[in-house]
């Protein structure tokens, strides 16, 4: 049995949540999903020009885990643009999950 999840502090919750290609109705379309700390890690390391070791600090995750998740959610966020997928973000946070504003 995996150990369970610790809890990962997300800090934004965009408007959008679903990105398609233009032109193509979204029911024809494959979708990509994209979990909310998959959607933080990306903006911390690589909007806000965290390094891993700060980022992984204000997501309450050791540093090994958000290298992790943010290779996960860029290997998403790819594969949606590359494959011509629609990429949805999760509208709900998971259990362990914790909405913040962030702060820092």
């Amino acid at each position: 049995m995996p150990r369970p999840k610790r809890c990962r502090r997300v800090g934004c919750c965009p408007e959008g949540r679903l990105f398609k290609p233009q032109g193509v109705p979204s029911r024809e379309l494959h979708q990509v999903d994209l979990g909310l700390d998959e959607l933080e890690a990306v903006r911390l390391v690589d909007l806000e020009g965290l390094n891993q070791a700060e980022a992984s600090s204000r997501m309450k995750v050791s540093q090994p885990t958000l290298s992790r998740i943010l290779a996960q959610g860029r290997r998403h966020i790819a594969e949606a643009i590359v494959g011509g997928k629609a990429l949805r973000i999760a509208e709900e946070a998971e259990e362990h999950i914790e909405i913040m504003e962030d702060k820092a």
